[in-house]
């Protein structure tokens, strides 16, 4: 059975408004300069344990910051939360046609499955994988070695493909052995996605690119090495 991993942020759901307003809040609750929207859309996707110290906070600071956010965020994300158009038709057609779905997103799987679930589509994955940092899981390869522990998969042996938007779905495949799709309606910065296996500019190419047993399934991704998440 051929197996797709699927990022969440910016690759299923367009949640870069959401996420964007609720960390704006939480950096002032804490006395942070707020960067501009450009800087707030690049913390979309790092885990905040290590994007919010890059841009000047202190580990007091992050901590307090990452519990607003928490607070304010997770209230409201599974009503909230807005699908791409025109995903739920595409996971009902890989489903169709054979391909098992998992997500494996940095944000925390508690969280992540209620967003899904509100969306109507959490029926749609066969395992819904994130973050825990009270396990020490945070960051996308963590969570990535997870799903497949869970799901029983050995790249080298069953074929798997993670299907993301940033560099940290991209470095987090490649550290698990697994190759990587970018998409090209996310929220990477241009070059960004430099190391996937090929980069897709919408569903259309992305439905076909995974229902092509000759493209990505036969990639070996290359080894090397790759890190909770909005």
């Amino acid at each position: 059975m051929r197996t797709v991993l699927f990022d969440l942020d910016g690759t299923l759901v367009d949640s870069a408004a959401l996420i964007t307003h609720h960390l704006a809040g939480a950096l002032r609750a804490v006395g942070a300069e707020v960067p501009a929207q450009a800087g707030l859309l690049s913390l979309v996707g790092p885990p905040f344990e290590t994007a919010l110290p890059a841009i000047g906070l202190t580990a007091e600071q992050t901590t307090a910051a990452i519990r607003h956010y928490r607070s304010t965020y997770d209230a409201v994300a599974a009503e909230q939360s807005v699908v791409f158009p025109g995903v739920p038709a595409l996971l009902d057609e890989l489903g169709a046609a054979g391909l098992r779905l998992a997500l494996a997103t940095a944000k925390p799987e508690l969280i992540a499955g209620r967003i899904l679930a509100g969306l109507g589509l959490a029926d749609r994955f066969a395992l819904i994988g994130g973050s825990d940092p009270a396990v020490g899981r945070v960051g996308k390869g963590p969570v990535i070695a997870s799903v497949l522990a869970r799901l029983d998969l050995d790249p080298t042996r069953s074929p798997v493909v993670m299907v993301g938007d940033r560099s940290h779905d991209i470095e987090g495949a490649i550290a698990n052995g697994v190759p990587a799709i970018g998409v090209g309606w996310g929220y990477a910065e241009p070059g960004e996605l430099a190391d996937a296996h090929l980069v897709v500019p919408d569903l259309d190419a992305l439905f076909a690119v995974l229902t092509d047993e000759n493209t990505i399934w036969s990639a070996q991704a290359p080894q090397c090495s790759g890190g909770a998440h909005p």
